[in-house]
C-alpha cells in the first residue's frame, strides 16, 4: 500500500514537473492596455495626445527658461529645471508607445523592451521623488538657514545632488529590475496593463512571483514613503520657522515661495500611494489607476509651477518681449 502511495506521488509530481517544463516561454509580450474599451480608442489617443503635448511645451518651457534667463541660475530653479527634465524623460519611456498602441493596435513589446521600459519608469520616478525631497531641503535652508543658505547651498553644489538624486534612482530600478527579469515568463504573454509596469509583469513570471512581486513592492514603497516622511519633517520645521515670523508679510513671502512645491508634492505622492499602496486589483482597476500618476501628474506640475510662480511669469515676459522687440527690430530694417 505504501509502495503504491509512493508510486503515485511519484508520478503527479513527474507530471507537475513535465507541465512546468512544457509550459511556453515567451519572448514577447502583449500589452492590453486599453484594449478593454474598444470602442473609445481613438478619443482616448487624442485626449492623451492633447496632454502630452501640453506636457512637453510646460517642461521644455521650464526648462528654456531656466536656461536662458541668467536670473533663474539659482538653486531653487536649477532644481525646478532638473525636475522638468525628468519628467519629460519619464512620459517619453511610457506616452509614445501608448499613443502608437492605441492609435495602430500593434501591442507587441520584446521582453528586452520591456525590460528596459521598467528600468527607465522605476529609475526615472524614483528620481522624480528625489529631487521633489531636494527641492523641499533647499527651501528649509532657505527658510530656516537664511544667512548661511549661500554657502550650504550653491550652484554646484546643486549639481552633485542632482547627479546623486539620478544615481539612486537608477541604482533602485536596476535592481527592482534584475529582481523581476532574472528568470523566464510563461504563457499567456498578456501584460494586462498599458506599459511593463512590474505587477503586472510579475504576474507572467515562471519563478515565485509572489516572493519577487512583495520584495519590489517593498523596496518600491519604501523609498517613496522614505522620500515623502522627509518631505514632511522638512516642512515641519518650515511652519515652525515661519510661525515665528513677526510681519505678515514675511509669513506671506515664505509661503508662497514653497506652496508651488507643496502642491506638487501632494499630487505626485497622492498619485503614487494610490498606485503604489492599494491591494491586488483587477486589470482594468490597475490601468485606470496608473492614468493620474503617468500621464496627469506629468502634465500638471510645469502648469503649477509656471502659474503660481512670479519669478518663472516675469522670465517668460521677458523672453516673449525680447522676441516681439527683434521682430519689429527686423520688420523695421526690411522696410
Amino acid at each position: 500500500m505504501e509502495n503504491r502511495v509512493f508510486i503515485c506521488s511519484f508520478f503527479q509530481i513527474s507530471d507537475t514537473q513535465t507541465m512546468k517544463v512544457n509550459q511556453t516561454v515567451v519572448g514577447e509580450f502583449i500589452l492590453v492596455g486599453f484594449s478593454v474599451y474598444p470602442h473609445v480608442q481613438m478619443f482616448l489617443f487624442l485626449v492623451f495626445l492633447g496632454l502630452y503635448l501640453l506636457t512637453l511645451t510646460g517642461n521644455l518651457a521650464i526648462m528654456g527658461l531656466t536656461w536662458v534667463d541668467r536670473s533663474l541660475h539659482i538653486p531653487m530653479y536649477l532644481f525646478l529645471g532638473a525636475l522638468s527634465f525628468s519628467e519629460t524623460c519619464y512620459t517619453l519611456t511610457i506616452i509614445p508607445k501608448m499613443l502608437a498602441d492605441l492609435l495602430t493596435g500593434n501591442r507587441g513589446i520584446s521582453v528586452t523592451g520591456c525590460g528596459l521600459q521598467m528600468c527607465f519608469f522605476l529609475g526615472l520616478g524614483g528620481t522624480n521623488c528625489i529631487i521633489l525631497t531636494l527641492m523641499g531641503y533647499d527651501r528649509f535652508l532657505a527658510i530656516c538657514n537664511p544667512l548661511r543658505y549661500p554657502l550650504l547651498m550653491t550652484n554646484m553644489g546643486c549639481g552633485r545632488l542632482v547627479a546623486s538624486a539620478w544615481t539612486a534612482g537608477f541604482l533602485i530600478s536596476l535592481i527592482e529590475t534584475a529582481l523581476i527579469f532574472r528568470g523566464s515568463f510563461c504563457s499567456p504573454k498578456l501584460v494586462r496593463h498599458f506599459f511593463c509596469h512590474m505587477r503586472a509583469v510579475v504576474r507572467l513570471s515562471c519563478l515565485d512571483n509572489d516572493l519577487t512581486g512583495s520584495i519590489v513592492t517593498v523596496i518600491s514603497v519604501s523609498g517613496l514613503m522614505g522620500t515623502f516622511l522627509l518631505i514632511i519633517i522638512t516642512y515641519v520645521f518650515i511652519l515652525s520657522t515661519v510661525f515665528r515670523i513677526p510681519s505678515a508679510e514675511g509669513k506671506q513671502k515664505a509661503f508662497s515661495t514653497c506652496a508651488s512645491h507643496l502642491t506638487v508634492v501632494l499630487v505626485h505622492f497622492g498619485f503614487a500611494a494610490i498606485v503604489y499602496l492599494k491591494p491586488e486589483a483587477s486589470a482594468g482597476d490597475d490601468t485606470l489607476m496608473a492614468v493620474p500618476y503617468t500621464v496627469i501628474t506629468p502634465f500638471l506640475s510645469p502648469l503649477i509651477f509656471s502659474l503660481r510662480n512670479k519669478d518663472m511669469k516675469n522670465a517668460l515676459r521677458k523672453v516673449l518681449g525680447k522676441r516681439r522687440f527683434l521682430k519689429k527690430l527686423s520688420w523695421i530694417n526690411a522696410t
